[in-house]
Order: C-alpha cells, then sequence, then structure tokens
C-alpha cells in the first residue's frame, strides 16, 4: 500500500510540474541555426530566455548584433550576455586566433577544421545550466546540427545525451532541466524549410566566420548555409561579397 501511495504521489507531482508554465533558454549565437532553433523553442513554450555568449570570434560585434535584432524579433525581455575570453586566451582555432587562417570551404573534406574550438559547447552549456537553476528554466535549446558532427565533436547526439546526465547529476534534485537539440537531426536545407514555415527572422541572422560587413561566402559556415538555401529552393536573404557565390555550392 505505502509502496503504490508513493508512485501515485510522485506522478502525480510530475503532472503538476509539466502542466506548470514552461521556460527555455535558447543559446543563441546569432546564426541560421539558433534563429530556426529559438522559433521551435518559441512554438513548444510559454516564455524565452536568451543567452549569448561570447569567445573573441572574429565575428564577435556582427553576432552580438545578430543575437540583440533575434531577441526583439522575439520579444525576449529576459537577456544574457556572457563572455568566455578564456576559450580565446586558449586558442587552437582560427575563429579566435588571427595567426590561424579561415579554412577556405571544401564540404567534401574529413577532418576537424581549422575553425574548431575545443570542446566549446560544453562551456556554453554549463553557463547555461548554471543560469537556468537560478531562473527556474525547464529547458535548455541549443541548435547543434549532426551534419556538422564530422568536424565538429561536441555537435553529436551521443555529446548532449552524455551532458544531459552530468546535468542530472551535477544539480539540486529539484531542478528538472532538459537539454533539447531540435534541429540535430537535419540537413542544413530542412533547417532553412523548417524555419520559413515557422516564420523565423533568417534575414537577421549572421553565419559568416570571417566578415562583418559582407558574408564572405568562401569560409565553410557560409558554404553550409549558401548550399542549404539552394536545396530548399530560395535564396539566402542576407548580403554577400560576391553574389555569385550564392550558387557556388
Amino acid at each position: 500500500m505505502g509502496g503504490t501511495q508513493e508512485i501515485e504521489t510522485e506522478e502525480l507531482e510530475s503532472a503538476i510540474a509539466d502542466d506548470g508554465p514552461q521556460l527555455a533558454i535558447c543559446l543563441v549565437s546569432g546564426g541560421m541555426d539558433s534563429c530556426v532553433t529559438a522559433a521551435i523553442a518559441n512554438d513548444e513554450n510559454d516564455e524565452l530566455a536568451f543567452l549569448h555568449v561570447s569567445y573573441g570570434q572574429r565575428t564577435e560585434k556582427r553576432e552580438r548584433e545578430a543575437f540583440e535584432a533575434l531577441a526583439d524579433h522575439f520579444g525576449v525581455k529576459s537577456r544574457l550576455v556572457i563572455s568566455l575570453e578564456h576559450l580565446a586566451k586558449i586558442g587552437g582555432s582560427s575563429l579566435t586566433d588571427d595567426r590561424i587562417p579561415i579554412t577556405k570551404a571544401n564540404l567534401s573534406a574529413a577532418g576537424i577544421p581549422s575553425s574548431y574550438v575545443p570542446f566549446r559547447n560544453a562551456h556554453l552549456l554549463a553557463a547555461a545550466v548554471s543560469w537556468g537553476e537560478v531562473i527556474n528554466a525547464t529547458s535548455i535549446y541549443i541548435g547543434a546540427v549532426a551534419e556538422d558532427s564530422s568536424g565538429y565533436p561536441d555537435c553529436r547526439p551521443e555529446f548532449y545525451d552524455a551532458f544531459q546526465k552530468v546535468l542530472d547529476i551535477g544539480t539540486k534534485p529539484e531542478t528538472h532541466i532538459t537539454i533539447e537539440t531540435p534541429v540535430i537531426g537535419m540537413r542544413k536545407s530542412e533547417i532553412v524549410q523548417r524555419g520559413i514555415e515557422l516564420g523565423a527572422p533568417l534575414h537577421l541572422t549572421w553565419s559568416c566566420y570571417q566578415e562583418s560587413e559582407l558574408a564572405c561566402g568562401n569560409c565553410d559556415s557560409c558554404a553550409l548555409r549558401l548550399r542549404a538555401f539552394r536545396e530548399a529552393g530560395t535564396v539566402d536573404p542576407i548580403p554577400y561579397m560576391l553574389d555569385s557565390n550564392r550558387f557556388a555550392y
């Protein structure tokens, strides 16, 4: 009898928790994937909080502008911008070290590209979890895409499964936060299509690794983005240095 009552009580408490307001933290870099992820989170939750991380990347200022524009679009009042400048001091990435050139796009290349920031997503998630405990968030959304996982080891689904276990073990007993990766299994073109379906403001996003005024069209991020829009049958709304780059991938 006692065991049955305990189970029923746990189920009731779980049901009450599920019926409560859903507050989602969205990690928003300002790029296309995080924009569409935010649109999905907006569709699935009652309230959003946006987290942006600067870590000494080349286009840091431009990404911050995109973040603020996206937060304005979604009407997000709770915003947190933090600096993880130690990632730039650690180095090892062309995104944070001017001595390492940005590699020209080669979408068929194998191996880890120079733009990989060592273990970056673990740092981002850790910050989000800390904030989530304070503001009683129910979930953390991150726009990781497994299509990139051959280059970025911290974009693989198993990485997020493992981090969920770390979150569950390393937080207060009353903390119940889930890590959501809604676009992780999509192709980039599918992300574009989903964004269009949801009315995501893709024109406000910035993905270029190298330039801040006109996208270079030559880095891996630009190439993946341009190919995605082409495969989705639509035109990328942001400006590029050479318009011919829109059809180069």
